[in-house]
């Protein structure tokens, strides 16, 4: 009789707005008429269709009806509960986001879980599942019918949560919340740290998954807290971005290897400690390259400012196994004997991104450099030789291999010291690479009253028409060839396509 009355009392509630409101205004209305009476709103959810808890949780959430939400999260009849994306650029209210938590408790202190409540993953990532509280359960068409009564069932054992009876029990499955960790010192905010402690209270049932991690300025102390808290091998896209110095990238190491899903990984600004011995030096550069190991599912790589890589890439690179699709090595020496071991690595064979910008090739003979190309013939893309002091004779011994790129989409090369000859034998053997369709070149050293002396504009203008001519004549008027060269002020790239885009710097001189 009284759950006969309550659906009775909601129905009313849809059929008394108006025949001529729109479907979509008329769950709104609904929605806010049962939140004016919050109990009956909870008392409703046994009862109400799942198509309706998107709407009537949207306006729960924004009305910040906690008892209500605590309520929903408990009898959430989807999967995912996708918090983050309600958010929209906005910073959660604390109270509302503990009432979803402590939604989470109760559900997770039942020994077993409900079987119409099916939640097992909360999302708090903003930029993920932006297309559920628009689609809901993609089931419109029952969107607005109310479910007659079921026929009779064999009686099964019945449980209450706060006040609700549930029909059928089933084991019990952790729940996983998502989000995405941006660690940097002074940065964590009392949300999260209300996370943490939750999930130190429920680790065992509670488990705090993280897809992307960027690691900024914070003890290693506190990095270590928060990593312990995370399941590691949920993460797969990583960036660190500190100045750390070695000891400190051994130590956090060991937490790498545990990524065991990580699909992508950027490591930036590692210095050398002046108070090591060489000994300890080797241990802890073994310790960080032996984790590669783990790392099978690594797909792009992107290394900068590495002070160790010269004289040890082949350690590292023995590690891995399996086919890089994007390879950075940047602002890093390397010698010789590295290009060659890079060369002949099995994880260059699938390479559709290539840079080695900012590093020193003067002094690298032709040939490992021709073998690296060749290696990644079949897939190579993208290309980038920028600032790594290549000389005319190296580019020309390259171009053999570089048309063999058939893939090529784009190359950079600017920052090098090349002559309009030998640019114009680039753009000869390039021309049939039909994928090619944007090349970013250096300013022509014809272009300087001297060899890095005063620069002229309109040398420059007249180099550049003569390469716009010549791809004319050569059936490729729609490849785009940029020229490009840093400002001695400030670094900043100028462009010159074909009037020069100048930086501020260059215009006031």
């Amino acid at each position: 009789m009284e759950r006969r009355r309550l659906r009775g009392s909601i129905q009313s509630r849809y059929m008394s707005m108006s025949v001529w409101t729109s479907p979509r205004r008329l769950v709104e209305l609904a929605g806010q008429s049962l939140l004016e009476d919050e109990a009956l709103a909870i008392a409703a959810l046994e009862l109400l269709p799942r198509e309706l808890f998107p709407p009537l949780f949207m306006a729960a959430f924004d009305g910040r009806h906690s008892q209500t939400l605590k309520a929903m999260v408990q009898a959430w009849p989807f999967t995912c509960l996708p918090l983050g994306a309600l958010m929209k650029g906005q910073h959660l209210d604390l109270e509302t986001f503990k009432a979803v938590l402590d939604g989470l408790d109760v559900l997770l202190a039942q020994e077993v879980r409900p079987r119409r409540w099916k939640l097992q993953v909360l999302d708090l990532r903003k930029n993920s599942r932006q297309d559920f509280w628009t689609v809901w359960s993609g089931n419109r068409a029952s969107l607005y019918s109310f479910p007659e009564p079921e026929a009779a069932q064999p009686m099964t054992k019945k449980r209450k949560v706060d006040g609700l009876s549930t029909e059928a029990e089933q084991p019990f499955i952790p729940v996983e919340v998502l989000v995405d960790l941006f660690l940097k010192e002074g940065a964590c905010d009392e949300l999260f740290s209300y996370l943490v402690e939750k999930v130190k209270q429920k680790k065992n049932v509670l488990r705090l998954c993280c897809k992307k991690l960027k690691i900024f300025a914070m003890p290693m102390q506190d990095i270590k807290m928060i990593l312990k808290m995370v399941q590691l091998d949920s993460i797969e896209d990583l960036e660190v971005t500190c100045t750390w110095k070695l000891p400190t990238l051994a130590k956090f190491s060991p937490y790498l290897g545990q990524m065991i899903n990580l699909r992508r990984l950027l490591v930036s600004h590692i210095h050398a400690s002046s108070y090591i011995s060489p000994e300890k030096e080797e241990q802890y550069i073994a310790q960080f390259t032996s984790q590669f190991l783990s790392l099978q599912c690594l797909q792009a790589l992107y290394m900068d400012s590495l002070f160790f890589l010269r004289g040890r890439l082949d350690q590292l690179l023995r590690h891995m196994v399996n086919p890089l699709e994007t390879l950075s090595i940047t602002n890093c020496r390397l010698s010789e004997g590295d290009v060659m071991h890079l060369s002949q690595s099995p994880s260059v064979s699938q390479l559709s991104v290539l840079s080695l910008s900012g590093v020193m090739l003067t002094d690298v003979s032709p040939e490992p450099l021709q073998a690296l190309l060749e290696r990644a013939s079949a897939t190579l893309q993208d290309l980038v030789f920028d600032e790594c002091r290549i000389t005319d004779d190296q580019l020309l011994a390259l171009l053999p291999s570089l048309s063999h790129c058939s893939q090529l989409k784009t190359l950079s090369f600017y920052g090098n010291s090349i002559s309009i000859s030998a640019l114009q034998s680039l753009l000869q053997h390039l021309i049939g690479l039909r994928n090619l369709t944007h090349v970013l070149y250096p300013v022509p050293l014809e272009s300087y009253e001297y060899v890095h002396g005063t620069f002229h504009l309109e040398r420059l203008a007249y180099l550049h028409a003569r390469l716009r001519e010549l791809l004319c004549e050569l059936g490729r008027p729609s490849m785009v060839w940029l020229s490009a060269n840093p400002c001695p002020h400030c670094g900043d790239r100028s462009f010159y396509d074909p009037e020069p885009i100048l930086c501020p710097c260059f215009m006031r001189n």
